[in-house]
């Protein structure tokens, strides 16, 4: 059973929901991501999804394209991630870590080469967000043959033919996008996101994980209602880049805080 299979079932047997933070890796520098990484966990994260600086962030608001550039100004790449994970093994070898990026890094690596050596880092899972399920089998294929999940996005205006092809490709959980447009825009319609989650686990037993719009504490308990996993972003980020232009001495702990209040509200909604 993949970490990341063994982490939602752990948590379902409890009655509680997987809280996931995503950071860029190298944001606001490359010393701070696996510190960060380890203070996510103590504050309650379950599975981290780590993101592949990338120079040209489609799916991403104006928060997470400016983590992306301060990454991409310290040469943090996707190969420089993939060490981050392997430090972060070298103390954490239970919590799932997903690698969330764009193609174009994994294929200049090579499908092979990538999941080679995701694997012997400690990577369990990869979100490509710009590969459509048509264009996945050669990836999927090599990450299948070293055990990393394939999770895939679908968003408010997905079809149902659409879902079920994505579904009959994903592994791990599903990543439910709750808003149109991009990462940390427009406001969160809770009854919109039951209604498609209704419609998506009529078609799959695969968990799952909502983000885009969750904020704050309030935001992750109601959506962990719903939902399998309850995934933060931009907010997070935000956090982290205040803090660090203000010259925090403690942004992992400060701007951690916030995992920490969701991980209360939402243990406080399931029980």
């Amino acid at each position: 059973m993949s970490r990341i299979a063994a982490c939602l079932d752990k948590l379902h047997s409890k009655g509680q929901k997987a809280l996931i933070p995503y950071i860029v890796a190298g944001d606001p520098n490359p010393e701070f991501t696996v510190p960060m990484m380890h203070t996510l966990v103590e504050q309650g994260a379950d599975i981290i999804e780590l993101g592949i600086p990338f120079s040209d962030p489609m799916a991403e608001g104006p928060v997470i394209q400016l983590a992306h550039e301060r990454a991409l100004e310290h040469n943090v790449c996707l190969s420089a991630a993939l060490d981050m994970v392997n430090e972060f093994r070298q103390q954490d070898q239970d919590t799932p870590v997903v690698l969330m990026g764009y193609a174009n890094p994994v294929e200049k690596m090579g499908y092979e080469n990538f999941a080679s050596r995701a694997a012997a880092a400690g990577v369990d899972g990869l979100l490509t967000v710009d590969m459509p399920p048509e264009e996945a089998e050669l990836l999927n294929e090599a990450l299948k043959a070293v055990a990393i999940d394939s999770i895939f996005l679908i968003a408010p205006t997905t079809t149902a033919q659409r879902i079920k092809s994505i579904a009959s490709l994903a592994t791990g959980y599903i990543y439910y996008v709750s808003l149109k447009g991009v990462t940390g825009a427009g406001h969160l319609d809770t009854q919109s996101v039951k209604d498609k989650l209704a419609e998506i686990k009529s078609i799959t037993d695969l968990p799952i994980t909502v983000g885009f719009g969750i904020k704050d504490a309030e935001s992750a308990a109601t959506i962990s209602k719903l939902a399998e996993g309850v995934v933060v972003g931009s907010a997070l980020v935000q956090k982290a880049a205040d803090l660090s232009q203000k010259g925090s001495n403690d942004v992992a702990g400060q701007a951690a805080q916030l995992i920490g209040q969701m991980r209360l509200a939402m243990n406080e909604a399931a029980a």
